[in-house]
């Protein structure tokens, strides 16, 4: 038996699939968000949640990485220690670049990001 398989056959697989609905609704994600972010079919995903498939280790480590949690985390052999403050992880791995950033460049990031925010309320206000 294979180290990956070992792995799966001895956690609770309902407590993995409980977390893993627990995380990703905590994370302001879909479930059909997740998969896309997995490369994932949604179908396939669904099932992982109701705990009916188990998906293969590499993949729990992808899904471990999106959420930002351990794997002992996320097969519920520990208690999660935070939620992100950013959910989508190709932005949050660009956050944790900026501060390679000029002072320069960051204001000027700082001014995009606040544009956009207020562009965005704007188009809600708008809308509603």
């Amino acid at each position: 038996m294979d180290t990956s398989q070992f792995w799966l056959n001895n956690i609770n697989m309902t407590v993995f699939s409980e977390r893993l609905k627990s995380l990703r609704e905590e994370r302001g994600l879909t479930q059909t968000r997740l998969a896309e972010l997995l490369v994932a079919d949604p179908r396939v995903y669904n099932r992982w949640e109701r705990g009916t498939a188990t998906p293969q280790l590499d993949t729990v480590v992808k899904i471990a990485h999106i959420l930002q949690v351990s794997i002992d985390e996320l097969a519920g052999i520990k208690e999660p220690v935070s939620v992100p403050l950013v959910h989508n992880p190709k932005l949050r791995t660009l956050l944790n670049d900026v501060d390679s950033l000029t002072d320069e460049d960051q204001q000027a990031l700082i001014i995009l990001m606040d544009s956009l925010l207020k562009r965005s309320k704007i188009n809600r206000v708008m809308a509603a």
